[in-house]
């Protein structure tokens, strides 16, 4: 099974499916007792970027932590802040029953899973594993099925806000599992967020923030067109997203993360590019968009255009800067 999910990993887009995932062993008491038991140990499971602020949160709550992340360095503050930091995916799930899994694709998420030293390995029945990587929906449901027969509990918690809303403890959770568990994601999910929304079956999660990802990234592009319009027209580009924030072309890449320097401060623009939300990551998720879009046969234009846009952006070297980064992109390409 685990090959088959690589296989899902590697090439997603496959039918969606809206039976309600059941955890084949987790009893009503294992339920209650795991809501309860607040202040055990939480797992987390690849503290990068994102990661990083979202496992913080949870420490400032005063969740004790177990951390695995495949970078070592990446683990070291929270091994000098007293957390535990162990070896691998399946040590994780050996002392905690709740894990929180941040990864960046779909062939991570299974590597941790299901991998040779993975979370099944080692999983205890009752458990609950919340997976906040954005993934193809179809492996998620998949990695469900491989949780369920280990009798413990799989939901899919995919995040929007970025690197900002992360830190803030401000992030939108989308959430897609068996609704009866809802309430123990919510318990952890909300010391990280301010938006915790149950979608329905597992896969609705990933399905919702699929769409929101393809909509910021036609928004982000349309945002840089139009500033960068503007400033060849001669328009001061602060002046121009005043003025762009209080008229109908306002947006969360205008008014909150805009893509021009010197527009806002704290925002990747304002720190060429670095930090927040990765090029590549964007184009994966455009990916998983576009495939569910030919299985499910929508029509994104806009998207598909978009998709294209990021993957050039990748080769051109802009594979590890800031999403945003298409403002520098498209100022540069003049060939359009």
């Amino acid at each position: 099974m685990a090959a088959s999910l690589r296989l899902r990993g590697a090439a997603s887009g496959l039918l969606y499916w809206s039976r309600r995932q059941r955890p084949a062993a987790a009893s009503l008491a294992a339920v209650c007792s795991r809501s309860m038991a607040s202040k055990t140990p939480v797992g987390f499971i690849g503290v990068g970027n994102m990661g990083n602020p979202m496992a913080k949160n949870l420490m400032k709550h005063g969740y004790p932590l177990i951390i695995y992340d495949v970078f070592p360095d990446a683990c070291k503050e929270f091994l000098d802040a007293g957390e535990q930091v162990v070896s691998s995916p399946a040590d994780v799930a050996e002392k905690a029953d709740r894990i929180i899994t941040m990864l960046p694709t779909s062939i991570n998420a299974i590597e941790a899973y299901s991998g040779t030293n993975g979370i099944l390995k080692k999983v205890k029945k009752g458990s609950l594993l919340i997976d906040s990587s954005t993934i193809d929906p179809m492996v998620s449901k998949e990695l469900a099925k491989e949780v369920e027969k280990m009798g413990a509990v799989f939901m899919d918690a995919p995040v929007s806000g970025g690197v900002g809303a992360a830190r803030s403890g401000n992030l939108t959770f989308m959430v897609g599992g068996v609704e009866e568990e809802f309430a123990a994601a919510q318990e952890l999910l909300g010391c990280m967020g301010s938006n915790v929304v149950y979608c329905g079956a597992v896969g609705t999660g990933q399905a919702a923030k699929i769409c929101n990802n393809l909509l910021l990234a036609i928004s982000m592009i349309g945002t840089a067109e139009a500033m960068n319009l503007g400033i060849r027209l001669g328009l001061d580009p602060k002046l121009l997203a005043k003025i762009l924030n209080m008229s109908s072309g306002r947006c969360w890449s205008s008014d909150t993360y805009n893509p021009v320097p010197g527009v806002m401060d704290g925002v990747p623009s304002a720190n060429n590019y670095q930090g927040g939300f990765g090029t590549t990551l964007m184009a994966k998720d455009l990916g998983l968009a576009q495939d569910s879009a030919t299985s499910t046969k929508s029509p994104i234009l806009l998207g598909s255009q978009a998709h294209q846009i990021y993957r050039l952006m990748c080769a051109k070297g802009y594979a590890n800067r800031d999403f945003s980064s298409v403002f520098q992109f498209l100022r540069e390409e003049e060939t359009f």
